[in-house]
């Protein structure tokens, strides 16, 4: 026999069941208490919610947003919470939900399609609204969504769904200007995820930009939005060499410096790169990255901000998206072009001539 004092046996939290045995009534009606108030008598839900404070009941959030929709919680899906441009995105977003008195759901799709709908599928039944921060599905599917839970649309602007976005063509025009002030006469775009908005946003507006400015653009790629997009690039760009290249996003540009650096190959000396977003460690690499600052901050907490205002019953604004402003950083990984050498890549000669991934070479005289 034991000295040891026995332990009571935990006590378990109250159920439903418990509930409607003490108030006198079907667990039926506990629920519709709980779920909807309106469709019990006063009398009954009154005896019911004395039952439940006496046992120590409580509904749970979850259960009670699958039947009132009324969650205080608004969801984030974004394409990939390793890329350090949805970290300042999901921190405003954070901010502006807390703010509100709301909790805010993060949802990570990996840059798959049909991972994004899986996510929002899950999503719509626990929350109030949807703020989708790059979606890679279709419109028609965006809009599906938007049937579903109040929706707000970042970095993309879709015609009847509330949108934010940053100014894309200001940003390029400056990058093109900034590039062509400093003798590049072509410029070679390294394209993004073809589902992306904002991919296309940037090479088109940097097509624009080349015509004003009497200068070349030429694209590779889709790659990925990653380190290793960038690092797969090099290869692209030895084969075809250039003297400025533009990336899609600061990853991809940073990847491709580190990869024709290891090659050899000096940057800013002999190729120009320039990135997009100015995203945490862009200023830390070697050299400190040339890219445009995109208020990524202000992003997150717009799209939320518009996404609550809907839900407290404010007008839900659509057609043209809300533009937030840009600025171009210039820092060590752009130059001017050096004269005695027309190629960073060995072993090549031409500037212009197509890769197997390249597309869309356009000079002032053609589009």
């Amino acid at each position: 026999m034991t000295d040891e004092p026995r332990r009571r046996p935990a006590r378990s939290a109250p159920t439903i069941y418990d509930v409607a045995r003490v108030a006198g009534v079907a667990p039926s009606t506990v629920s519709r208490t709980f779920s909807r108030p309106g469709r019990v008598n006063a009398e009954t839900a009154e005896r019911v919610r004395e039952a439940a404070a006496r046992l120590g009941y409580r509904t749970s959030p979850p259960a009670r947003a699958l039947s009132t929709g009324r969650s205080s919680m608004v969801a984030l899906v974004i394409p990939d919470v390793t890329n350090p441009v949805y970290f300042d995105i999901t921190r405003g977003a954070e901010d502006a939900a807390a703010e509100a008195g709301y909790t805010l759901l993060l949802a990570d799709f990996r840059e798959s399609g049909r991972l994004e709908r899986e996510a929002i599928d899950r999503a719509v039944p626990a929350v109030e609204g949807l703020v989708l921060g790059g979606p890679r599905i279709s419109d028609s599917a965006l809009r599906m969504a938007a049937k579903q839970r109040p929706t707000v649309v970042l970095n993309r602007a879709v015609p009847d769904i509330p949108s934010v976005v940053i100014d894309n063509p200001r940003g390029m025009r400056r990058i093109a200007e900034h590039l062509g002030a400093l003798g590049h006469a072509t410029l070679t775009y390294l394209a993004g995820p073809e589902e992306s908005w904002a991919d296309g946003m940037r090479w088109r507006s940097l097509r624009e930009a080349a015509l004003e400015l009497d200068l070349r653009v030429r694209r590779l790629g889709p790659y990925p939005p990653t380190l290793a997009g960038g690092l797969a690039a090099a290869d692209d760009l030895r084969r075809n060499p250039t003297t400025a290249v533009v990336a899609y996003n600061d990853l991809m540009a940073i990847g491709l410096m580190h990869e024709l650096q290891r090659l050899g190959v000096s940057v800013p000396r002999e190729v120009s790169i320039v990135g997009f977003d100015n995203i945490f460690g862009s200023d830390f690499c070697t050299p400190p990255l040339t890219t445009v600052a995109a208020p990524l901050r202000k992003l997150g907490a717009a799209g939320v901000r518009r996404l609550i205002g809907q839900l407290g019953g404010g007008p839900v604004r659509t057609g043209r998206p809300e533009v937030l402003p840009v600025q171009l950083v210039v820092r060590g990984s752009t130059a001017q072009r050096s004269r005695n050498r027309s190629s960073p890549a060995r072993g090549t000669t031409s500037v212009s001539g197509s890769a197997a991934h390249a597309s869309g070479s356009t000079s002032a005289g053609s589009r």
